[in-house]
């Protein structure tokens, strides 16, 4: 099946097989590695993207559903050459050890700050439940949201 999907502002057309996953046609067809691969099961949330700006475990979702959708991926995350201040935040903040979680991570963390820019610490473990890290104890990663929030992407806007 042909397949048009905007991912990160790039409309990419393929022809897909049906059965085929969206975190597949990410990783296998565009060759974005940023969207991780982890339980095949929606457990983990390691291959979390959004599409049409809500987050989605890309290993639950067909390549066919997201068609004529917008993807966004880690890859999409800095603009302009400036990171995300989700993305400083876990640079900041220590916010990785292995790195695996980190992108469905980073994805759910600016969802959810988009929806709510100012959570408590409990308004940010229940956002990130969905997604597991094996090798943190959450700490830091809840401190690298907490620095996200309190240091939000400043627009330049023209004099």
């Amino acid at each position: 099946m042909q397949v048009t999907i905007t991912i990160n502002g790039v409309e990419q057309s393929r022809d897909v097989e049906p059965r085929m996953l969206l975190v597949h046609f990410i990783r296998d067809e565009l060759g974005m590695r940023g969207t991780h691969w982890g339980c095949d099961t929606s457990n983990c949330g390691a291959c979390t993207v959004t599409v049409d700006g809500d987050t989605v475990k890309s290993c639950t979702m067909l390549a066919v559903q997201a068609n004529g959708k917008a993807v966004g991926t880690v890859e999409g995350l800095a603009q302009g050459g400036e990171l995300d201040p989700v993305q400083k935040g876990f640079m900041e903040c220590h916010g990785l050890q292995c790195g695996y979680c980190t992108p469905g991570m980073m994805l759910q963390a600016r969802w959810m700050l988009d929806h709510n820019p100012h959570p408590t610490e409990e308004e940010i473990r229940e956002g990130i439940s969905g997604n597991i890290c094996r090798c943190t104890g959450y700490k830091n990663i809840v401190a690298a949201i907490q620095y996200a929030a309190e240091n939000p992407a400043t627009s330049e806007v023209p004099a």
